[in-house]
């Protein structure tokens, strides 16, 4: 047990930082969804009556963002940013291009031009964080391999003196070996170098930053605000808005080899039941539907990730691995498509895929979306939305099992 522990001050004011961080995150994200239902400050006699009926009279805002359909990427833009940071804190929707979820380019260019600078405060953005959690986690590393070394060379004298030597704690109480939570990060500045100088006839004048990023949204994502909520509006990239009809053949028309990267428009040659788009949105609307938030699980080799309230608060729980089940074996013989883990996998790639999330404490799910039968169910049928209400979806939990920790 170490002898240094903080000082009641020290836990003070980092529960009130921490109590203060999670304020102001449940004030920003406090909608799950784009649109509100906000009541009046002062109803009216007819409000409150259709109140006491149980009909609710609430006003619905709804933002109505724009977006553009990009084939080359298989996703939708949203350019401005003010429509970008409404659906990222209303439901985590999409990610910054140039970030790693939360658009936050700017500010990390802001940070960086504030850093160059002696004697400012600046708010660091979660990449910054990251990678100084992990720059310090090496140097913690480092130095607790310095010390155990020094420690077990000054043991190994005092053998051969015939001393009695303790490796643990050094002659003043401090330990010898430092432990994660006695261990501080040195200052990073080096005092021996002096801040450079600027000179007083230099005119301090620095260009503003003009922000690069978008948010990017999948395919999966904007026809879910699309469709639902109809809080989005979608255009080509000439800049003709496009109609639900004419996205819901786009969107199936990405997935299909064409010379030209223009959207499109018309209905697909050959409508098809296990279409990727069709697949990955009947998983997509499945979870979203519960009030899960669905986000890409390509760094955890998964298809999706599923968080309570988002990834601002906490992270995923649960890791989803899609496996498309054809109902008629038959169909995916004459499929142009090929469906990821639509064929038995191995158990090796089962079983790494399991070990990879066990480690950061997610659950792997398998869930099988069932594709409706092309003799069973008319093709007339996916011409609209209509045709998800066929498509079945199945979970299968997997636990990775450790005999030394699951005894009992």
């Amino acid at each position: 047990m170490s002898l240094i522990q903080p000082s009641s001050r020290s836990k003070q004011k980092s529960s009130q930082k921490s109590s203060a961080r999670r304020t102001e995150n449940n004030r920003i994200y406090a909608h799950p969804l784009p649109i509100i239902f906000a009541e009046p400050s002062e109803p009216s006699f007819l409000r409150k009556t259709l109140h006491f009926l149980g009909v609710s009279a609430s006003d619905i805002l709804n933002p109505h963002c724009q977006g553009v359909l990009d084939v080359a990427t298989r996703s939708v833009w949203v350019l401005d940013m003010k429509d970008a940071m409404i659906l990222w804190q209303r439901g985590f929707f999409g990610k910054g291009d140039l970030s790693r979820s939360e658009p936050s380019w700017l500010a990390r260019q802001i940070n960086a031009r504030k850093l160059a600078k002696q004697g400012e405060i600046r708010v660091m953005t979660s990449e910054e964080v990251t990678a100084k959690r992990r720059a310090e986690r090496k140097q913690f590393k480092l130095d607790r391999a310095k010390a155990m070394a020094a420690a077990t060379a000054e043991a190994e004298a005092a053998f051969q003196q015939g001393r009695i030597v303790s490796t643990v704690y050094a002659a003043d109480g401090t330990r010898m070996i430092p432990s994660a939570a006695t261990w501080k990060p040195k200052d990073g500045t080096q005092p021996d170098q002096d801040p450079p100088r600027v000179e007083e006839d230099e005119e301090d004048e620095e260009e503003p930053m003009v922000n690069v990023e978008h948010l990017q949204l999948t395919l999966q994502e904007a026809f879910f605000l699309l469709w639902n909520f109809d809080c989005l509006s979608i255009s080509n990239p000439d800049g003709d808005t496009l109609t639900l009809l004419q996205i819901w053949n786009a969107f199936q028309n990405v997935h299909i080899p064409c010379p030209t990267l223009a959207p499109m428009i018309d209905p697909p040659q050959h409508r098809r039941f296990d279409n990727p788009f069709l697949v990955n949105y009947a998983i997509y609307h499945h979870y979203r539907s519960f009030g899960w938030i669905v986000k890409s699980g390509i760094k955890f080799c998964v298809d999706y990730l599923l968080y309570k309230r988002g990834p601002i608060f906490s992270h995923a729980e649960f890791a989803i691995v899609v496996c498309p089940v054809y109902e008629d074996p038959a169909d995916q013989d004459g499929s142009p498509f090929e469906l990821n883990n639509a064929s038995p996998f191995s158990w090796s790639w089962l079983s790494t895929i399991n070990r990879v999330n066990s480690q950061v404490q997610k659950t792997l799910i398998l869930s099988y979306v069932t594709i409706p039968a092309r003799s069973r169910v008319s093709q007339d049928i996916l011409s609209s939305p209509a045709c998800f209400a066929h498509y079945t979806v199945r979970e299968v939990v997997l636990r990775r099992f450790i005999p030394a920790r699951m005894r009992d």
